[in-house]
């Protein structure tokens, strides 16, 4: 007796589901390394910053309190996108009986474009982080000398563009200490990781690992190393675009952040018309950032 369409689908997604998540799971989620995640529940969402309050004032014998109010500067939002992608196994190939290798070798491949699209997706926020194009809640760029407070502005991103070496990363260290908030109060920012392309990473590896300084026969000790600064170390990101680019992640809340309103999710159906098989993946995310002073950068020299 033939097989049916509904019966070839019962049969044939389980197996292919378990395929499509073996090897969607093969591909390292680099994003992670660089992304907050939370859960999203809403098409979109959509975070307010609070400047705070200045510094207390000295409060005089008999006289009364001072009082300060706190301000909406901003709103990052975070639009969910839909990323899905499917295929097709034609009536003929299933006639044919040619169904089973196709549709082992299109789960795979199917795995892999959805893998790596999210990685892309994660990767961009960085690679378009000097870009005016994209600008983020505050009216400018990720990474900007000119971020707009309320006493000022703020810089995350070096005074002169540097590639990555010790003076331009211990300046990077300095200039993020230096951080304040809206009100123009320090707030004692670390930074935390170092994210680089694959180009720098063996530039990385000596500066943060080596006991003396990097490039010099003196016996200085490697100051980075020695202090512990950059506790996290490093990560590579292989979907960064720019080979002289290089970022360090800070210790300032609410910065880069991806949402996730849908999980990755396969369907297969039958179809009627055309007799064909169709397998389809499915999820919803976004990944942006909100505090700019979560992340410092330089495009490189």
């Amino acid at each position: 007796m033939a097989i049916s369409r509904a019966q070839l689908v019962k049969e044939l997604e389980p197996g292919l589901n378990a395929l499509f998540g073996l090897e969607y799971r093969q591909y390292a989620n680099e994003a992670a390394e660089i992304f907050d995640t939370e859960s999203s529940d809403r098409a979109f969402e959509e975070e307010v910053m609070l400047s705070g309050f200045g510094n207390a004032s000295v409060k005089p014998e008999g006289q009364g309190v001072s009082y300060d109010d706190a301000q909406e500067t901003f709103t990052a939002r975070y639009t969910n996108e839909t990323i899905a992608l499917a295929f097709a196994i034609t009536e003929e190939a299933i006639e044919d009986n040619l169904y089973d290798r196709l549709a082992s070798r299109y789960t795979k491949a199917l795995a892999r474009s959805m893998a790596s699209t999210k990685q892309i997706k994660g990767a961009a926020v960085l690679n378009n982080a000097f870009n005016s194009s994209y600008a983020g809640g505050d009216g400018v760029e990720l990474c900007s000398a000119v971020h707009p407070t309320l006493s000022g502005t703020f810089s995350n991103e070096l005074a002169t563009s540097a590639d990555l070496n010790e003076t331009s990363l211990e300046q990077a260290l300095i200039d993020i200490a230096a951080f304040t908030d809206e009100r123009g109060l320090k707030i004692a920012a670390r930074g935390m990781k170092m994210i680089i392309p694959s180009a720098l990473q063996f530039t990385a590896d000596r500066l943060m690992k080596s006991d003396g300084r990097t490039g010099t026969a003196d016996n200085d000790i490697n100051a980075i190393k020695n202090m512990g600064m950059v506790p996290e170390g490093y990560t590579v990101n292989h979907y960064l675009v720019d080979a002289d680019a290089w970022f360090i992640k800070t210790d300032v809340p609410n910065g880069l952040k991806h949402f996730n309103r849908s999980p990755i999710k396969t369907t297969m159906e039958g179809d009627f018309d055309t007799g064909n098989v169709r397998y389809k993946a499915r999820e919803r995310y976004v990944f942006g950032f909100s505090d700019p002073r979560g992340v410092f950068g330089s495009p490189g020299a």
